[in-house]
């Protein structure tokens, strides 16, 4: 078993304090948005204790995969980890944004390679060539945007907003209300062809104003969500974009699953997020990074769906789990409560495999075939396939990820 090393992303929409103060480290005003732990090659962990101390996950995995990542998990992705494990803390609205499938991403890649751009190079759609369905845990209140209303639902939105913009999209929800209507209607504000200029952006923006400060909004949620964007994004069609889709609420424990294709936003909180080892991201707007609408335009899903909640599973006494419907990853949280003072490691973790253990809170001894090791509030934990099975005891609560 070995400690790790996250690697932190400075992107502008993280918060000032909330990792620093969960990795118990002092701030520094700078934005800390995500800790990633896991053998992505734009950005491994980095082993933190042991003889190998400095090297890279994802360069300890490739010299025995057999031994640290397992027969099963080798066979089926070859030798590396298939998830990647984050804390996120936006406390500005992240991009509008989808992942592709596998197909997708493992065609475009290649495309992309065989065009000579290099892997760090701002022209690229896509860093490898995985797919990146993910799964959200909130650790505080979480709020977000995650696929589209049905036709009639959205028109019912923009009805009697009287913009030249809402009304364009109005009819063309009310003439088509599918999932043809709805990707004109989205088309309409993303695609480089059409998309509308800032004035038109921030007409719609003052309607919804207006109607919240009026008392009759027909969603007083999503019309502060649509002034918040602003605030942010003024001009982007993007803004708009969001009287389209659902507003999501998660309060701490509960988990959401954004599958492959599905058009989100995260907008506030602070989360873990687990996914495929992926860092293929296609933006349609809300950031000053780079925006290939059209080419995310070929991978949303544009059927109307609520957001994909995931309810914990008890495993055992201690541990319950959140399954998503993937073959990449799952995630358990396991909680103790012994009395202050002791370590006797007599609770089954469950699970097996290449194991990545994260501290939330408390002390807790951890007893496998490799050894013993203490996870407290922020530290991380690489357990092999070969450690075997897992126990542990002490006080306090830390989440697994794992393959199913």
């Amino acid at each position: 078993m070995w400690e790790l090393d996250s690697r932190i992303q400075h992107y502008d929409w993280g918060s000032t304090t909330a990792i620093p103060e969960f990795l118990g480290r002092p701030a520094d005003g700078t934005p800390w948005a995500e800790a990633w732990y896991g053998a992505h090659p734009l950005a491994p962990s980095t082993l933190a204790t042991g003889q190998d101390a400095g090297a890279g996950l994802d360069a300890a995995i490739a010299a025995d995969p057999r031994r640290m990542l397992g027969d099963g998990v080798e066979r089926a992705f070859g030798a590396r980890l298939p998830y990647l494990l984050k804390v996120i803390a936006p406390d500005k609205p992240l991009s509008l944004q989808v992942h592709p499938d596998r197909e997708h991403a493992q065609e475009s890649f290649a495309a992309e390679t065989a065009a000579g751009l290099p892997l760090e190079s701002p022209l690229r759609n896509y860093r490898d060539d995985n797919h990146k369905p993910e799964m959200l845990i909130a650790l505080t209140r979480f709020t977000a945007l995650c696929g589209f209303r049905t036709p009639r639902r959205a028109a019912a939105l923009l009805e009697g907003m009287d913009t030249d913009l809402t009304d364009r999209l109005h009819a063309l929800l009310t003439r088509s209300p599918t999932a043809h209507g709805m990707r004109a209607a989205f088309r309409t504000l993303v695609s480089s062809a059409m998309r509308p200029g800032p004035e038109a952006v921030q007409q719609v923006v003052e309607a919804c104003r207006a109607r919240a400060d009026s008392g009759h909004s027909p969603s007083p949620r999503i019309d502060q969500t649509v002034a918040l964007l602003a605030e942010h994004h003024p001009g982007d069609p993007g803004v708009v974009a969001a009287l389209l889709l659902n507003p999501v609420t998660l309060r701490p424990g509960e988990a959401m699953f954004v599958p492959a294709g599905t058009l989100h936003a995260y907008l506030r909180g602070v989360g873990l997020e687990i996914m495929a080892a992926s860092d293929n991201v296609l933006r349609a707007g809300l950031t000053p990074k780079k925006v290939d609408a059209d080419e995310m335009l070929q991978c949303v899903s544009v059927r109307a769906a609520p957001p994909l909640r995931v309810a914990p599973e008890r495993q055992n006494a201690t541990s319950i789990a959140y399954y998503a419907p993937v073959d990449d990853f799952e995630l358990s949280l396991t909680t103790l409560t012994d009395p202050p003072g002791t370590f006797r490691t007599r609770h089954r973790v469950p699970g097996g495999g290449p194991r990545t253990l994260l501290g939330l809170e408390g002390e807790v001894l951890l007893q496998s075939d490799l050894g013993r090791h203490v996870l407290t509030a922020g530290k991380a934990l690489f357990v092999p396939a070969a450690a075997g099975l897992l126990h542990a005891g002490g006080s306090g609560r830390f989440v697994q990820a794992s393959v199913p």
